[in-house]
């Protein structure tokens, strides 16, 4: 087969430089990702990589209909509705890299899919991110963010109970049972995990700066830099949570990015710091006046906050994530905004004007990134179109907060209001909102017909 044009702009020399540069490489993951945000794929040998930047690689179309299980999920319309036929996989120019910490060396590239001739492939969850940035870049805005991790580190073995217990320090083998918010001394028992994922984002081109202990044992959060391209910010949080996860391992510890591993404290949030940019670079949320904000956020955050309601299954799409929802508990679900306040959803932080943004709270780390974005994107589109109010600033307890705009009460109610909700539509595209909410359904007959240890614990000797 000859070269075919890459459409995703990827480049034979960006492969061929990389093979010179690491001779040690012996083989790399091929990811692409799907509705849940799990990385599908292959390990090739290296000699295959030079033939995936010439022509692309064949995948089956049913990888992104598939479950959280990896099952297929037929309603998508993605397996036999279509003859499970292949589609092909491009690189993501600027996503080969090496895997720091792996014998033999491995490197990795991220992949999105792409139909036979070369349009994109829809249910593909960058290309849902992609469709929305490109919509803001016709009317002359350009998003720029970033996102915060959060996740636990847990023992890989359950205590007797069957609850998750923190891990141990991997540098002496010290228990970590106390929440110690902020503590320095915490981190350093964790340091050797997790200088071995600075390294590996380093290597990788992720800048990850701020790390902290979190509001439970065992719990932590990285910070990412901020990007001018927020399609390169979910590229980071999603290679971030894969060397993490990695290097916990490799530590004889387990990485979890469950919503709410445990029912005694708080979840894991995956925050979404959002700005936006001109064509000159200047961020136009910034107000001309401290304090008193422009039009420009103030609709944004009004789209946000007419269409949460309807986008709660992006931001919460699993059973576990409506768990992390509690009153204070740092997951705000009420449609609010505040300055400086961490009880609302949508906050604007304090510090320098120039670096005003939007700090999006309801997403769990469970949440698929690309999706999350697609979706923020696409509500603040929404409230600038149509120049909506938020409301008036909620200082104090946002939990107090009482909104106009309904909430989903749980997963069943997120799953039907996805389902029917145009705006949705819209936001992800209708070949992904089809396979989305088609997979999320399916999970949950999955999860519906469990008889769970909840069911014996609280059923076996009394009814």
């Amino acid at each position: 087969m000859t070269d075919l044009p890459s459409p995703s702009g990827s480049t034979v020399a960006e492969a061929e430089a990389f093979l010179a540069a690491h001779p040690e490489i012996e083989a790399f993951d091929i990811v692409l990702h799907d509705s849940n945000g799990i990385g599908r794929g292959k390990i090739i040998r290296r000699h295959e990589l030079l033939s995936i930047y010439k022509t692309g690689r064949h995948m089956p179309i049913s990888i992104l209909g598939l479950d959280i299980c990896g099952e297929d999920v037929h309603e998508t319309g993605l397996i036999w509705d279509q003859g499970d036929g292949d589609r092909r996989a491009w690189p993501i120019p600027g996503s080969l890299i090496p895997l720091v910490g792996t014998t033999p060396a491995r490197g990795e590239v991220f992949l999105s899919l792409y139909n036979l001739d070369g349009s994109q492939m829809t249910s593909d969850p960058r290309h849902a991110m992609r469709r929305q940035v490109d919509a803001l870049a016709a009317e002359g805005l350009f998003p720029a963010g970033a996102f915060e991790l959060e996740f636990f580190l847990l023992a890989n073995e359950r205590d007797p109970r069957g609850k998750m217990v923190p891990a141990r320090d991997v540098l002496d083998g010290r228990p970590n049972s106390k929440t110690d918010v902020y503590s320095v001394d915490q981190l350093h028992g964790m340091l050797p995990l997790f200088n071995d994922v600075y390294a590996g984002a380093k290597a990788a081109g992720i800048k990850v700066e701020t790390l902290i202990s979190e509001f439970a044992p065992g719990q932590y959060e990285l910070t990412l830099h901020y990007r001018e391209n927020v399609m390169q910010a979910a590229d980071d949080l999603m290679r971030l949570k894969r060397l993490v996860r990695m290097h916990a391992r490799l530590h004889g510890v387990t990485a979890c990015f469950m919503a709410k591993p445990n029912e005694e404290y708080a979840g894991s949030g995956m925050h979404f710091h959002v700005s936006m940019l001109d064509k000159a670079g200047q961020n136009v949320f910034v107000e001309p006046t401290e304090g008193q904000y422009n039009d420009t956020i103030r609709h944004s955050m009004g789209g946000l906050i007419q269409t949460m309601g309807e986008s709660m299954l992006v931001f919460a799409p699993h059973a576990n994530s409506w768990r992390r929802f509690a009153s204070q508990s740092y997951a705000p679900v009420s449609p609010t905004w505040g300055v400086n306040n961490r009880s609302v959803a949508l906050r604007i932080p304090a510090g320098d004007i120039r670096a005003r943004r939007i700090e999006h709270r309801p997403a769990g780390v469970d949440a698929n990134p690309y999706l999350v974005a697609a979706t923020v994107l696409a509500g603040i589109r929404h409230g600038l179109a149509h120049k909506i109010d938020p409301g008036p600033e909620v200082t104090g307890n946002g939990y107090d907060a009482v909104s106009q705009v309904d909430i989903p009460a749980d997963w069943r109610s997120a799953i039907q209001a996805a389902k029917s909700s145009t705006f949705l539509i819209d936001a992800l595209g209708a070949d992904m909102h089809r396979t989305f909410t088609a997979v999320k359904s399916a999970e949950y007959a999955r999860v519906n017909r469990t008889v769970s240890e909840v069911d014996f614990d609280l059923y076996l000797y009394t009814v």
